[in-house]
This record gives structure tokens, C-alpha cells and sequence, in this order.
């Protein structure tokens, strides 16, 4: 029994999952019933609340009452979850799957082009991707090989709620199987317009639709609670209770789990997305990364240095808040940072697929062989690519394999650049090396489409940067400058000076906390929205975040307080 199924044996009640939970949990693979997902979420949230509500007896007793209703609240807030997280993460593994569903449906109407027989088409289309879509695909196309069907029909069916176009670009690689030679090429060219045209409607729809919602995210979640901060030691004077407790559970529990349910909300609603590759620190693709010893050790002596900086410059609360900020960002940047490398080389080759396809399929065309076209196109292509196509030359020619080894096997050339689009694209030509000068037409025609597919992921792109780049600016810089300075107000007010801030000593560590919450969730979101939560490029936007966003807040803290 697993530990979902012991969870799930502690809830008393029987639960009954919604038909939306129960896909989101089969989608996931969890491995466990809906049931017992949904009755182990409601058996932790529980015991959490419990936890928490024996903790608060051992506070004193004025603050044992909040510290029952902060129990209370993360039970219930616990139990909401339990029911809404794994359809979120449906969601989220299914908009990364959905970017895709392009590279998937260029590589059908380029088999069709070869072989205008549509089984075979779907057949390659599964077997040569390594995305979850195609995945999906290879499990429709076996269930339908008993009845002699595609399978590509019934695939576009359980896709059909989240990306109706895939089902309208397979309708027509099916079409083109019946209709006439002289038209096949037109039908599925509008096969692939349908697929690109669906990314790019569904993208520009869903970026005017969240202009209001990531607006209102700034300034109730930000803008609000920032300026909100130079009010209370007004509201103390007027009589109302501010204590520590209570403005650290509006700012540092209330208000971020508003950000959180937005953001949540926003990443939920995300049609398509095109995820880089998923890459971890230990992938054989990544060169000299820092060991998982060497990143933490470099961000505690960095911690030190913070704390240092700030007991000089700072009041008491800031050397703890710096040491965290600095020392965090600094072993989260440094973590991920050889990833990034990858992903760099990755963007770089991905950039020069275009031309190296088209001078391929020309090559091919004119009755060259694959292996002889690989070799020379290697000498005309700059960059990571090219390096890649070298070394899948002279493994080939040292070892004498062919070219489906030389390129995708282990130790093949393309293994530097783990890229799936790179690795369908190739597909494409070790069959071209199989079926020679008819293959060559498909190859510029792939060429053709891989451009045209950047120009949509970059058009994608550019419709959200407006609202990723506001989130970024405002969890790293614009957020901590208004909280440092409102809070070196906050303490002039309260006659204490702006270094001890006897008035309200604590203030500037629970406003600090609040953000550098802020500096881990905004940049996330941004991540998200623009190329789906990514654990590489996550880190590496909250670690550069966490370091300016401390920095920014003591640094504006101290100029603020200084001319006060």
C-alpha cells in the first residue's frame, strides 16, 4: 500500500470525485484511484489544521485565538486544494503538451507527402516524437490498429475540449489520403494552416482576456498592500489593534495566497504553451554543472557577505532578510545556470533548423545521398547545429553506422542538443535516407513550416510580454522600492527614526518577508505564462529576483530613511 492509499485510509468519509478530477488524475498518472487522491488530500489538510491547532495552545494566551483560526483556515484552504491542485496541474502538463501538437502534425503531412497512406503517417507521427501528445497518439493509433483505423480521429477527440484545431489539421491528413495527386498538397497545407492558425487564435484571445485580470493581480496583490503599509501607524493612532500577528497574517499569509490563487488561475487558463526542454543539472547535455554541494555552499558564503552589508548599513530586521534573499537567489542562480547554457545552445540550434533543412532537401533533391548531404550541409551551418551534424558525420563515417544511429542513438551527434523539435525534424531525415530524392520535396517543406512555426511561437510570445515583463519588473524592483520606502516612512512616523524604528521595530521584517514572497511569485508566473513552468527557468528568475528585490527594499529603505 502506497502512501496516498494511507493517507486516504486516515479520512472517515467516502468521497466521489467529479468527472473533471477524475480525468485530471488519470491524465496525471499518479498511480493511485481518484478516490484516494482526493481522500488523502482531505485526510492532510486535516492533520495539518490539527498540527497547527496544537501549536497555537503553546502560544500566549491573547494570540492563541488567531493562532486557532490560522489553523482553521489552512485546514479549509488545505481542502480546497486537495480538489483544485491536481486539475491544475492537468492543466499545466496538458498546455506544455499542447505546444506540440505543430511539430506533431508536420510530421503526419510530411509522411503523407512521402506515402499518402494515413496509418503509416499516424505511425510516425507518434513514433517520432517524445512529447506527451505523442505519447497520447502512439496509445490511439495501437487501440485503433484491430479495426484498421488511425487512430488519428479518436486522438483529436480527447484533445477536442483544450485544442479543437488539432482535430480539423488530422481531419484533413486524413482527407488527403482519398483525394486526388495533383490535390493532396494543397489539403495538407491547410492541414498545417489549421494547426498554426489555432496556436495563434487561441494565444492572441487568451492575451487580451488576461489584461484585466494580471492588472487587477498588480494592484490589489502589489500596488494596494504596498502603499497600504505608510497607513498604519495612522490606524495605530486611531485606536486600531496593529500587531505584529495580525499585519503579518494580512501580508505575509492573506495577500500572497490571493497572488497565488491568481496566478494559479491565470497559468490554468493558458491554452498553448512551447516549453523549453526539460533539462536537470545532472542530464549528460550539461557541461560542468554545479554539483548540488557546491550551489548551496556558494549561497550560504554569499549569505554571510549579505548579512555583513546590511548589519552596516540597516536596521536590526535586515541582516536576517538580506542573508536570506542574497544567500537563496545566489544558490538558486548558480543551481541552474548550467541548464540555462543548454537551453541557450538549444535556442541557437532550433534558430538554424530552417536553413539546415532547406539546404537538405535541396541536396536530396538533386539526387545526393543523405549521409554525403549531412556532411556538407555540417561545413555551411554555423553554431550548435552544425557542430551537431559534424559530429553525426564522423561518428558515422569512423564507426560506419548509419544515419538514424549517427544522429538520435545514444552518443549521436544531436545528444549535445536535447531538443525534441530538433530530434522530429531529423526524424525526417533518416527517412529521407531511406526513401532518397522523393523525400527531399518533404524536407523543404518541413524547412517551410519550422519557420513559420517560429514566427508564431515568437508572435505568442510578444502578445504576453507586456504582462510578463510588469510581473517581472514588479517582483524584483518596482514592489520592494515602494514597500522600502513606505516602511522607512511607516518608521518616521512613529517617532523612532528610520534605523530603530522604536514605533514599530517589526514592521520592515514582516513587510521584507512579504516581499521576497513577492520576488518568488511573480517571477514564477511570469515563467509560466510565457513558456510553461519550467523548474530551470523558474530558479533562475527567482534566484536573480530574490537577490535585487532584497537589495532594492533595503537600499530604498535606507535612501528613503536617510532624507526623512
Amino acid at each position: 500500500m502506497g502512501l496516498t492509499e494511507r493517507l486516504a485510509g486516515l479520512y472517515p468519509l467516502r468521497v466521489e470525485p467529479g468527472g473533471e478530477f477524475r480525468r485530471a488524475v488519470r491524465f496525471l498518472d499518479l498511480g493511485s484511484s481518484p478516490s484516494a487522491v482526493l481522500a488523502a488530500g482531505y485526510a492532510l489538510s486535516g492533520v495539518g489544521a490539527v498540527v497547527l491547532a496544537g501549536l497555537s495552545l503553546l502560544l500566549p494566551l491573547p494570540l492563541r485565538p488567531a493562532g486557532l483560526l490560522v489553523a482553521l483556515a489552512v485546514g479549509l484552504a488545505g481542502s480546497y486544494a486537495a480538489g483544485w491542485l491536481p486539475r491544475l496541474l492537468a492543466t499545466a502538463s496538458r498546455t506544455r503538451s499542447l505546444g506540440a501538437a505543430p511539430d506533431l502534425v508536420a510530421r503526419a503531412v510530411l509522411r503523407m507527402r512521402i506515402t499518402p497512406a494515413p496509418e503509416r503517417a499516424a505511425v510516425f507521427a507518434a513514433d517520432s516524437g517524445q512529447s506527451p501528445l505523442a505519447t497520447s497518439l502512439r496509445r490511439h493509433v495501437r487501440a485503433a490498429r484491430p479495426t484498421g483505423n488511425t487512430g488519428l480521429g479518436t486522438f483529436a477527440a480527447e484533445w477536442e475540449e483544450w485544442f479543437p484545431s488539432l482535430g480539423r489539421a488530422f481531419a484533413l491528413v486524413e482527407a488527403a489520403g482519398s483525394v486526388p495527386a495533383d490535390r493532396r498538397g494543397t489539403v495538407l497545407d491547410r492541414g498545417l494552416d489549421a494547426v498554426l492558425d489555432g496556436v495563434r487564435t487561441q494565444t492572441q484571445a487568451y492575451a487580451a482576456g488576461i489584461t484585466a485580470p494580471a492588472t487587477a493581480l498588480y494592484a490589489f496583490g502589489v500596488l494596494l498592500p504596498t502603499a497600504l503599509v505608510a497607513l498604519l501607524p495612522a490606524a495605530r493612532t486611531a485606536g486600531v489593534a496593529v500587531t505584529p500577528l495580525s499585519v503579518a497574517v494580512v501580508y505575509d499569509l492573506l495577500v500572497p495566497a490571493v497572488v497565488l490563487t491568481a496566478g494559479a488561475w491565470l497559468l490554468a487558463h493558458r491554452p498553448v504553451a512551447f516549453p523549453p526542454p526539460q533539462i536537470t543539472p545532472a542530464d549528460t547535455a550539461v557541461d560542468g554543472a554545479v554539483s548540488a554541494r557546491t550551489a548551496p555552499l556558494a549561497g550560504a558564503t554569499v549569505a554571510v557577505l549579505g548579512w555583513l552589508v546590511a548589519a552596516q548599513v540597516g536596521p536590526g530586521w535586515a541582516p536576517p532578510l538580506v542573508a536570506v534573499g542574497w544567500g537563496v537567489g545566489s544558490a538558486l542562480w548558480l543551481y541552474v545556470r548550467p541548464v540555462l547554457s543548454v537551453h541557450e545552445r538549444v535556442r541557437a540550434a532550433e534558430q538554424t533548423l530552417p536553413d539546415t533543412l532547406a539546404l537538405l532537401g535541396h541536396r536530396v533533391v538533386a539526387g545526393e545521398g543523405v549521409e554525403r548531404a549531412i556532411e556538407s550541409v555540417s561545413e555551411d551551418i554555423t553554431g550548435p547545429l552544425g557542430d551537431a551534424l559534424a559530429a553525426s558525420a564522423r561518428r558515422q563515417r569512423r564507426l560506419q553506422v548509419g544515419i538514424e544511429p549517427a544522429l538520435l542513438g545514444e552518443y549521436g551527434g544531436l545528444e549535445g542538443v536535447p531538443s525534441r523539435r530538433l530530434r522530429g525534424a531529423f526524424s525526417m531525415v533518416v527517412l529521407a535516407g531511406r526513401e532518397g530524392r522523393p523525400a527531399g520535396g518533404a524536407l523543404l517543406s518541413l524547412a517551410s513550416h519550422v519557420e513559420r512555426l517560429q514566427r508564431v511561437e515568437a508572435d505568442a510570445r510578444a502578445e504576453l510580454d507586456t504582462v510578463c515583463n510588469t510581473l517581472r519588473s514588479t517582483g524584483a524592483v518596482f514592489g520592494p522600492l515602494v514597500a522600502g520606502a513606505t516602511v522607512a516612512l511607516a518608521a518616521e512616523l512613529t517617532g523612532g527614526g528610520f534605523i530603530s524604528g522604536s514605533g514599530m521595530p517589526w514592521l520592515g521584517a514582516v513587510v521584507g518577508i512579504y516581499v521576497l514572497i513577492l520576488g518568488v511569485l511573480l517571477p514564477a508566473l511570469a515563467v509560466g505564462l510565457e513558456r510553461g513552468f519550467d523548474p530551470a527557468l523558474v530558479g533562475h528568475a527567482v534566484g536573480k529576483a530574490l537577490c535585487v528585490a532584497v537589495t532594492v527594499y533595503l537600499g530604498s529603505y535606507v535612501l528613503v530613511g536617510g532624507v526623512a
